[in-house]
């Protein structure tokens, strides 16, 4: 006979039948993080340099910081856990109180606790800003390695800064803060794909929208709904049946097209993304060679070509799809990151090499995040259960340490 009460057994109920996606969210979290530091150490180094320090195979495991011991996350990882925070704080919002706004609400102030942590330190922080009326709702701001600036994109500080000043919008992809098609808006979204379960083209327009709070082109949002769209049918399968890769491509490259129909940069969009299903069938056997066809991947259109080329190509060798994705002379972290997000998503943390997962800096704190992005916020303003964990982190903004 069971001592729990109704609220206590049906929350733990709930957070069991999600277990099952429990493997795949984590994969594409962490395998995202995991590209990400093995390509932070080579994004500025031209191909001759990059195989002359690591050999003829490029970077293929970490380098690992001197001082810290760790694999240095960038700002792409940096970022991706702000988006998360964001979400589930506005999930937690949504439960306990019946209402909730869009994900990008509480995302964009997110973004602003990123902000902070890259013009201030957490002393700071902590003495003049924290648990005021301005003091962020991110408990990540009590991680002191956040603190660190990672090579931060210029886009996306100057458009956090207008918005910390006052101009904020309901719809960034209609608003257009900036013409910018950087990279900085499709390498943190994944967590809104591992978050939800949703009408796809309501699902993708808000991905497009997370990438929009700080790049405005079209080419810099639209990338980041396909991104989405690719990485939910794989955790979330239709029905249940998992779809072949190249069919879920297909299927987001439609989908967005529809969402964006008339946009005149999307004909660009669609044969990138064309170009490197191509170039994964019938491309040369040297990953390289593709990889500059489809660009550098510092805009955001190349760093989903890419991915998916890479993604396409060793869909089922997480290692070999992430080496190929940073060895190269472009945004190499940015790409290694996307290419680490639909791998990790496909092939679940498991199957993600050991030598990845123990030198990562910060890796319990993104694996805590992917296991709030899978489980969910447990309390609802009809239940007397509590989570003591999950009210201080998403409710009163702490860090939990008992």
């Amino acid at each position: 006979m069971s001592h729990l009460s109704d609220d206590t057994e049906r929350a733990l109920k709930e957070k069991k039948k999600n277990e099952i996606y429990l493997d795949a969210i984590r994969g594409c979290i962490f395998g995202g993080a995991v590209g990400d530091a093995l390509g932070y150490q080579v994004e500025f180094l031209d191909e001759d340099t990059i195989f002359k320090k690591y050999g003829p195979s490029g970077i293929t495991e970490y380098d690992i910081d001197p001082e810290t011991g760790k694999a240095l996350i960038s700002d792409d990882t940096q970022m991706t856990l702000f988006t998360a925070n964001g979400l589930l704080v506005g999930d937690t919002i949504g439960c306990m109180r019946g209402i909730q706004g869009n994900p990008r609400v509480y995302v964009a102030d997110a973004y602003q606790d990123w902000l902070l942590t890259q013009q201030s330190t957490m002393e700071k922080v902590a003495r003049h800003g924290r648990f005021t009326e301005v003091g962020g709702s991110s408990w990540l701001l009590e991680v002191p390695e956040l603190y660190d600036r990672r090579a931060p994109g210029i886009t996306c500080l100057t458009a956090l800064e207008q918005h910390k000043e006052g101009e904020c919008f309901d719809d960034y992809v209609k608003e257009k803060r900036n013409n910018s098609k950087g990279c900085g808006g499709i390498m943190r979204v994944a967590p809104l794909a591992v978050n939800y379960r949703a009408d796809m083209e309501d699902l993708d327009m808000e991905g497009a929208q997370l990438a929009a709070i700080t790049h405005g082109h079209s080419l810099g949002y639209m990338p980041a709904a396909v991104l989405v769209h690719i990485i939910n049918r794989i955790v979330f399968p239709p029905e249940g049946n998992a779809m072949p890769l190249k069919e879920i491509v297909f299927e987001a490259r439609d989908t967005v097209s529809r969402i964006f129909a008339g946009d005149s940069h999307l004909p660009e969009l669609v044969r990138i993304m064309d170009q490197a299903v191509y170039l994964s069938e019938h491309g040369s056997s040297r990953d390289l060679d593709n990889i500059n066809m489809l660009g550098e991947g510092w805009v955001a259109e190349e760093t989903l070509g890419i991915a998916l080329y890479c993604a396409l190509k060793h869909q089922n060798d997480f290692k070999a799809g992430v080496v190929a994705a940073v060895n190269h002379k472009g945004d190499s972290d940015s790409t290694g990151a996307v290419t680490g997000n639909i791998l990790g998503a496909r092939l679940g943390y498991e199957a993600i090499p050991e030598s990845y997962k123990k030198d990562l800096e910060l890796k319990d704190v993104i694996l805590e995040m992917a296991d709030d992005l899978c489980h969910g916020c447990p309390m609802s303003e009809y239940s007397k259960y509590k989570d003591p964990k999950w009210e201080a982190k998403y409710i009163k903004y702490e860090a939990y340490t008992h």
